[in-house]
């Protein structure tokens, strides 16, 4: 008997036995040869800066050792660079140092003056902490416990928010004038990330108005729905949503297919958080079946109010998940002031949370105050600057300090597995063995954390890319590459080839009906919108070498879910205007008699307002030249885009290549000929901007105003080719400003249109 009770023990320990000949029989490096290691890793690592797009950009790296502290690598490694996202690295470590791993946020539910006997509350006070994890879900649990606390009627609900000052947004963020969920404001009572889901669905027939359902829903918003449904398979849709007082106007516009399955979701940020959570909350208790006699109000609880229920949010390690792994803006803005407020003292704001966090980095870190810059905890726009040296001596710092070190490194994406990393690394050592978090924003680039290679190293690394012109694809292969060199190191492959192996060289075109062939299939998979097909989809695209099928690998995988920012990714930086590209898929399309791959889907995102996506449609007017059936095909995309993002598509015009602005007016002027409407949303928001407070472009928008007056004059009676078309003549103008023509008067139905406020 006594054998059978210590079985267990000894299996364990056949198991940790059999999994130990794997390192045991492979004796350690020499010196000479951890030598040569490191220096074949230092080879590929600046074969990689000298001969890939970061070449041409201002780049930081640092690589350590774990194991015995030495710098394998070093390039500019002091030097300030914008870190985008990483910042959060540098939040997320301070969080857990200051706050300590068992944190746990408290949302308070009070009445007054006394606890109900009859279950009528005549007052019921909700005081926030911070709490970022609450979800239309946990609130609904929350409703459940207070109906079992005997509550069975509530006047009013006053929303306590005072544990936040009221500045919503830290600095950073006023760079940005947007709706998009991941511009969130603050608030210590917070729901969903303070964002809200819309959900859109086809009406019963082509024509009719489509269906727009709010998840969670409230009187909170005001929806104002413009949506129909289109017999077209594409959608174009714009979703805006705009601060109403207390509560927040969703204004939809566009066409939904009628054919397309299932709803679609749009996330967007809310103004107003205290409102959006006790609104809420109002409606899930009526619909628990509490009745709710008064209002919801703003307000402070009385300090003579009694506890009814107190909901604790999960545990610290959740969070840092949530904030690491999947970028979270809204997260680590929230505990930055969850900082201010408890090391400082309440009304949390950003100042007190940022002292906080340089408290941190030079007491306990050694970073010293002034070396650094950092105004927010989210890394969001111009406003942080770190360098790769001080980022890394942070992750060294975390690393070695056990209390905090379990929750730090799970809290990292996993390259190939999860987060912002799951389809990164693909086919490279790195997976599984590197966790860094990514950082992106226009003209930044940045992946920090930690990689132990395939000889068994432990290294921790930050590498920032800045000021590069063009895609961030080319520049996140590079660092890519980096990090895949170091994860091969001690390997068989060994860091050259692994490199090399990550590289994208591409390959001669094959002929075009085979190629059709192969992009049919994939087409074909794209319709079928199964997330199943995703792998597959996946695996082919990081194999795949020729261009123009890896952009319709990109399409389909973007169709198979919409909704994953990831495959929006893909395709952004997959499909070009290049001949090598969109010049050979125009072919394809013809062989296939389709419409061009992958401009619809372009054309989906950039109606939502997407600026790259917005970017790249500009790009394929300027690449049309003279084909007819190409200019016909983005004269009715940009008459879509016109229509649901006619602000974003001003911005766009105005950043656009001065050919590509000349070719996208004229086919923009024939769209609104086209349409033929006095009030089109575009020509409203255009006037609009006349007045914007930004001078220059207050500037370019009556540049643009006079310039399609006349290219709308010009499309009503124009010169017809034998096809019926006008051809496009792109001549680019001088400078950046759009053409202006002698004359300038506006078109009948744009002197009559109205201005309305910005969508």
């Amino acid at each position: 008997m006594q054998v059978h009770r210590a079985s267990p023990f000894l299996a364990a320990a056949a198991i940790i036995f059999l999994t130990l000949p794997s390192v045991a029989l492979s004796a350690p490096p020499t010196a000479a040869e951890k030598r040569a290691d490191r220096e074949a890793l230092k080879a590929a690592l600046m074969e990689v800066l000298q001969r890939t797009a970061l070449k041409s950009s201002r780049v930081g790296v640092h690589m350590q050792s774990l194991d015995d502290g030495t710098v394998v690598f070093s390039h500019n490694a002091d030097e300030l660079l914008n870190p985008a996202s990483n910042v959060k690295l540098v939040t997320s470590a301070a969080a857990l140092a200051s706050l300590g791993p068992e944190f746990r946020y408290d949302t308070e539910f009070l009445v007054e003056p006394d606890l109900p006997t009859d279950g009528k509350v005549k007052t019921l006070y909700v005081r926030g902490k911070g709490d970022p994890s609450i979800t239309t879900e946990r609130l609904w649990g929350i409703v459940a416990e207070l109906w079992h606390t005997g509550v069975r009627e509530v006047g009013d609900i006053v929303v306590d928010d005072s544990w936040f000052d009221a500045e919503r947004t830290p600095p950073g963020y006023d760079q940005e004038d947007s709706d998009r969920a991941y511009m969130a404001p603050t608030g210590a009572l917070s729901l969903n990330w303070n964002a809200v889901a819309i959900y859109l669905r086809p009406g019963s027939g082509s024509g009719a108005k489509a269906v727009v359902e709010m998840e969670p829903p409230s009187d909170y918003f005001i929806v104002e729905n413009q949506l129909s449904t289109g017999s077209r398979r594409a959608r174009r849709i714009s979703v805006t949503s705009d601060p109403a007082g207390p509560q927040q106007k969703i204004i939809v516009r566009g066409q939904i297919p009628e054919e397309r399955g299932g709803a679609v979701s749009v996330w967007k940020k809310i103004d107003n958080p205290p409102m959006y959570f006790g609104q809420t909350l109002k409606q899930m208790l009526s619909t628990r079946g509490m009745k709710v006699k008064g209002k919801v109000k703003a307000g402070v609880t009385p300090s003579k109010a009694k506890m009814l229920y107190v909901s604790q949010s999960e545990t610290f390690d959740v969070i840092l998940k949530r904030l690491n792994k999947l970028s979270s803006n809204f997260v680590a803005e929230q505990l930055l002031k969850t900082m201010g407020a408890e090391r400082r003292g309440a009304p949390g704001t950003f100042v007190k949370g940022v002292e906080v966090v340089e408290q941190f980095l030079e007491r306990d870190v050694g970073i010293p105050r002034g070396t650094y810059v950092m105004k927010n905890g989210s890394g969001l726009n111009d406003a942080n600057r770190f360098s790769a040296a001080q980022v890394n001596r942070l992750l060294r710092y975390m690393y070695d300090r056990f209390p905090f070190a379990p929750e730090y490194l799970s809290s990292v994406p996993i390259a190939g597995k999860d987060g912002t990393l799951k389809y990164r690394f693909e086919g490279s050592e790195a997976v599984g063995r590197l966790r860094a978090k990514t950082g992106t924003l226009e003209s930044v680039s940045a992946l920090s954390g930690y990689v132990t290679s395939a000889g068994g190293e432990r290294f921790s690394f930050s590498m920032m890319a800045n000021d590069f012109a063009g895609r961030a694809g080319p520049i996140v292969a590079g660092l890519d590459a980096l990090g895949a060199a170091v994860a091969a190191t001690g390997s068989s492959l060994g860091p050259s080839n692994a490199v090399a192996a990550l590289a994208d060289n591409g390959r001669a075109p094959g002929a075009i009906n085979d190629v059709a062939a192969r992009i049919k299939t994939y087409l074909d998979l794209g319709k079928q919108r199964d997330q199943r097909n995703i792998g597959f989809l996946r695996t082919a695209w990081r194999s795949e070498r020729d261009p123009a099928v890896r952009a319709v690998l990109a399409e389909s995988l973007y169709q198979s879910n919409p909704h994953d920012y990831l495959g929006a990714r893909t395709l952004l930086d997959s499909y070009s205007a290049t001949g090598e590209v969109y010049g050979r898929l125009k072919e394809v399309a013809r062989v296939l008699s389709v419409e061009v791959p992958g401009v619809s889907s372009m054309v989906e995102l950039a109606a939502g307002g997407n600026a790259e996506a917005l970017a790249r449609v500009l790009e394929l007017a300027g690449a049309t030249g003279t084909d007819a059936q190409s200019q016909q095909e983005m004269s009715e995309a940009l008459g879509e885009v016109a229509r649901t993002a006619p602000e974003e598509l001003v911005v766009a015009l105005r950043a656009a290549d001065a050919g590509d602005r000349e070719a996208s007016t004229t086919l923009l002027a024939r769209a609104l000929v086209q349409a033929g409407q006095a009030d089109h949303p575009f020509w409203k928001s255009l006037r609009r901007m006349l007045g914007a407070t930004d001078p220059q472009l207050a500037s370019f928008a009556k540049g643009l105003d006079s310039t399609l007056s006349q290219k709308v004059a010009e499309a009503k009676a124009p010169p017809r080719s034998p096809d019926g078309l006008v051809p496009v003549q792109v001549v680019a103008p001088a400078g950046n400003a759009p053409v202006v023509p002698a004359r300038t008067g506006n078109p009948p139905e744009a002197r009559t249109a109205e201005t309305r406020p910005g969508g």
